[in-house]
């Protein structure tokens, strides 16, 4: 029922598409993120009109509220949101990680404290996958363990093996061939641990491999040249997701070491922030230089905030007034929706690299992305 066509590739980058039985996801593409059943701030037509094609929820927050059980009973996480096309949803293990000091990982589950009542929860990878079946997402995620950077060999070494094997343990319990099922690569940094994990998850059927475990304390630079290499060993004939990233260069930098999908908060938290993403770098609306300004954010832009000036918009932020991180949210996604469209186009075009430099430069950023 899923299948990915890898129609081009133009210096490292990929086009293509990842057909699914709610509607075809154009790659590379980003996915507005939802953790609640919702994209902070937006109604479900204003995500709609930004481009998106595919969304983001989190097992982990909908299963503590209102539980995935409620989600079943109101048709599921589409119906309950409004959304029809692809949903992805999160396994719940970057969740486990960032609630370090309340969880405790053993190799058949990690228990936690929830963030909200310190109530007690048991996520094994089996539980983890009939939580995303209940809320009838078409891309699962697989349970991984996460764990920050820098950390020792044992300990990334350990995090991989028990990634794989929950892995596997997903796998078996899936059983709804509706929704695909996306392993994710761990590994740290280390070039021949994530070698060996992307190798291991690969020979099994997946329809789906993502890249975890990176934008957890490490640079850009290794970042980068993590995914690099990476996606070097994982199919070619599926689509590759690098979870959780990130700023428009991360998005440019990855697309050209082959990553087909991404996520990622920094568009709404930061429009939420009065801070607007453009062709010449990020705008801080709450600068007074703006105050008096008729500009647009971006004469080019069909978004919301566009069809208002920067002193408007600046304004909003200062009176308090909700319209103005609305707005600036709505443009930041049409900001990213278009960047992975032009992109597409410029991989059509085999122009990807001149493409990558022209935005690297226009951001403040020189180095020449590497296939």
């Amino acid at each position: 029922m899923f299948h990915f066509d890898l129609l081009q590739q133009s210096d490292g980058a990929r086009r293509g598409v990842f057909h699914t039985p709610r509607g075809d996801v154009q790659t590379p593409t980003f996915m507005p993120v939802g953790t609640v059943g919702t994209v902070k701030g937006l109604t479900i037509d204003q995500v709609a009109a930004t481009g998106a094609e595919i969304i983001l929820g989190n097992t982990y927050h909908l299963r503590l509220r209102p539980g995935h059980e409620t989600v079943a009973k109101l048709g599921g996480l589409h119906a309950m949101c409004g959304w029809e096309g692809p949903i992805l949803t999160d396994s719940g293990g970057f969740q486990v990680f960032s609630l370090g000091a309340l969880n405790k990982v053993t190799e058949q589950a990690a228990t936690f404290r929830s963030h909200l009542d310190g109530a007690k929860i048991v996520l094994t990878p089996e539980h983890s996958i009939e939580i995303q079946q209940a809320l009838g997402s078409d891309i699962a995620m697989v349970l991984d363990h996460v764990i920050a950077l820098p950390a020792s060999a044992a300990e990334v070494e350990d995090a991989l093996a028990r990634s794989i094997r929950w892995a596997k343990r997903c796998r078996e319990a899936a059983d709804r061939p509706e929704q695909a099922l996306f392993a994710i690569v761990q590994g740290g940094l280390d070039p021949v641990l994530r070698q060996q994990c992307a190798t291991e998850l690969a020979s099994m059927p997946f329809e789906g491999y993502a890249v975890g475990g990176l934008s957890v304390g490490e640079t850009p630079e290794e970042m980068y040249a993590t995914a690099g290499v990476t996606t070097r060993h994982l199919p070619a004939e599926k689509p590759r997701y690098l979870m959780g990233v990130g700023t428009p260069r991360d998005l440019i930098e990855n697309i050209a070491r082959g990553i087909d999908m991404f996520d990622c908060v920094m568009p709404t938290r930061n429009g939420r922030n009065a801070l607007a993403f453009t062709d010449e770098g990020p705008l801080k609306l709450r600068n007074a230089v703006h105050r008096e300004d008729l500009r647009p954010i971006m004469d080019d832009c069909p978004c919301l905030a566009c069809r208002h000036s920067r002193g408007y918009l600046r304004h909003l932020f200062n009176a308090g007034e909700m319209l103005g991180p609305i707005l600036l949210s709505h443009h930041n996604l049409m900001y990213y929706s278009r960047l992975m469209q032009q992109a597409r186009a410029a991989i059509e075009q085999d122009r990807f690299a001149e493409f990558a430099n022209s935005k690297l430069r226009g951001w403040g950023y020189e180095p020449v992305p590497c296939g």
